[in-house]
């Protein structure tokens, strides 16, 4: 569900940065607060791993469209909102950057979509009032409900992003009536995959899904296991795994069809022009992959319409693109260390 700039007016791309950027300064004040330095390295390695997962398509049956994990989640769920936050923030910063997995104008609507929607609605509202006493149970319907909702409310935002930008090529009504049904669908198996991966934590570390809702440290108990499942985890997805995608378009990509006709809405204006160079010049793997010379093209596309797409573009894709989320998010984690260590 990133968000490409021609969905968007350059009013409503600055409007949606600002405020992306002020959630983004009050999540770093509030982890500030309250961080515990064991919780730098999940954020990094969470990190990764969402990444990772974001990189696999899995076909919805029947619609011709396919959807995508988000994560938002599963990084609340076992960091707390605004370290969570922190960690979206770094996945959406790295997909847009190095490999122009959605627009730079677009990427604070990205931002608030995916990761505002997830961390401080479905997470606080939802998810949190069915783990007052954590159980298997209570963690799949708890994980269902707020996976489906977040990625409602985020898909939902979509189609009034455009709308108040004055996208004229996707009428509001029939953008929302294609958008919210098809990522209930979607939503529905990220809240399967959410349930497994906070069942998993919860196995190995049942300290950490409680004391992330009591919002109390870590304390004394290793992640030494958790880390290191994710980190595999997110080794195997990214570098192999990810070959599996599916190669229908996603639920966003899908929508747009429908509503418009078109596999992508054409832009005019300078900043689309400029932000586009700026992307093209900096995204050194774009769309998860090599870059390719026109004359490389026509075979490309011969490539990435098999499945699975064995590609070593795609392993390299993911396994950088985890290693680069992973500095990041550690790096956020240990600034604002340094800071309060600074202030003290």
């Amino acid at each position: 569900m990133h968000m490409a700039d021609a969905l968007i007016s350059p009013a409503v791309g600055r409007t949606m940065w600002a405020v992306a950027a002020g959630a983004l300064v009050c999540s770093a004040y509030k982890v500030r607060q309250e961080l515990d330095e064991k919780k730098v390295p999940l954020m990094g390695v969470l990190g990764a791993f969402v990444f990772a997962a974001q990189m696999i398509n899995f076909t919805i049956p029947g619609t011709g469209s396919s959807g995508h994990l988000g994560g938002g989640l599963i990084l609340a769920a076992l960091l707390g909102p605004y370290a969570a936050f922190l960690t979206m923030v770094s996945i959406l910063t790295v997909q847009a950057l190095f490999f122009a997995d959605g627009g730079l104008l677009a990427l604070g609507c990205n931002i608030v979509n995916l990761g505002w929607m997830s961390c401080f609605i479905a997470y606080p509202l939802i998810y949190k009032p069915f783990m007052r006493q954590p159980s298997q149970r209570k963690i799949f319907w708890g994980a269902m409900i707020a996976a489906v909702s977040a990625l409602q409310l985020g898909s939902l935002g979509v189609v009034l992003e455009t709308w108040i930008s004055g996208v004229s090529q996707l009428p509001p009504g029939l953008f929302a009536l294609l958008m919210q049904p098809i990522h209930l669908a979607i939503g529905i198996v990220e809240g399967l995959i959410t349930a497994a991966v906070i069942s998993f934590v919860w196995k190995a570390r049942p300290e950490i899904v409680e004391r992330t809702v009591s919002g109390e440290p870590y304390g004394p108990i290793s992640l030494r296991p958790v880390l290191t499942g994710l980190l595999i985890a997110a080794l195997v997805i990214g570098g192999g795994l990810s070959w599996f995608a599916s190669t229908h378009p996603d639920g966003l990509e899908w929508s747009i069809f429908h509503a418009s006709g078109q596999e992508e809405l054409e832009t005019e204006g300078g900043i689309y022009q400029t932000l586009a160079r700026w992307q093209e010049k900096i995204a050194f793997l774009p769309d998860y992959g090599f870059r390719q010379s026109p004359k490389a093209d026509e075979s490309v596309q011969v490539e990435t319409a098999a499945w699975p797409s064995v590609n070593g573009g795609t392993t390299v894709s993911g396994l950088v693109g985890g290693a680069l989320t992973l500095m990041m998010a550690v790096i956020l984690g240990l600034g604002i260390q340094w800071c309060k260590r600074r202030s003290a």
